[in-house]
């Protein structure tokens, strides 16, 4: 029996099925929402505590498991990288299972910062991996982002071009093709 036929056969199981998803749905969406708010807000152990034990961040660079994502963020933020706001939106979600036991999808992501004391504005993607744990949980098993541009905020903002090395070191690829032959991605 297929699972149309078996929604068909008993709608009730077919409404829970559907409010089951959206449900999973909604936390996702919350669960990025609390990444940002987290993030912004410097409370690490919150923070790392949206990742599964095993979780890994790439992007400026590669932070795997709860001790490497919480010294990786307090650095950043002890570092050149002295504030930050995260606004994601444009948000995708590709459950996996039924009931889902993973999923993933990408989130736009406009951020606002402060490297070495000067105004920079950022653009990028989020790529997440994501799963449910034995808790019912959603977590991040891998959160990747990409940059499309990252410059300082006086500056032309076009894509391809990057202010701070390790933004450039996470270039999004479609973005770098994109740009014309004779142009070289900037710093």
């Amino acid at each position: 029996m297929t699972s149309h036929e078996a929604a068909s056969e008993d709608p009730a199981g077919d409404l829970a099925a559907r409010v089951r998803r959206l449900e999973d749905l909604h936390a996702i969406g919350q669960l990025r929402a609390h990444y940002c708010q987290a993030l912004d807000d410097g409370r690490w152990d919150d923070l790392v505590d949206l990742f599964t034990p095993d979780g890994a961040f790439v992007g400026l660079s590669t932070a795997r498991g709860h001790d490497e994502l919480r010294t990786f963020f307090a650095d950043l933020q002890d570092g050149p990288l002295s504030a930050w706001w995260h606004f994601s939106s444009n948000e995708t979600i590709d459950l996996v299972g039924i009931p889902a036991h993973a999923a993933t999808g990408a989130t736009w992501l406009d951020q606002p910062c402060v490297v070495d004391g000067r105004a920079h504005v950022a653009a990028g993607r989020y790529q997440d991996q994501l799963v449910r744990g034995d808790d019912g949980r959603w977590r991040f098993a891998e959160r990747r982002v990409t940059f499309f541009y990252w410059v300082p905020g006086d500056e032309d903002w076009a894509p391809g071009r990057y202010g701070w090395a390790p933004a450039r070191a996470a270039a999004d690829a479609r973005t770098l093709e994109r740009l014309p032959a004779d142009t070289a991605p900037s710093a």
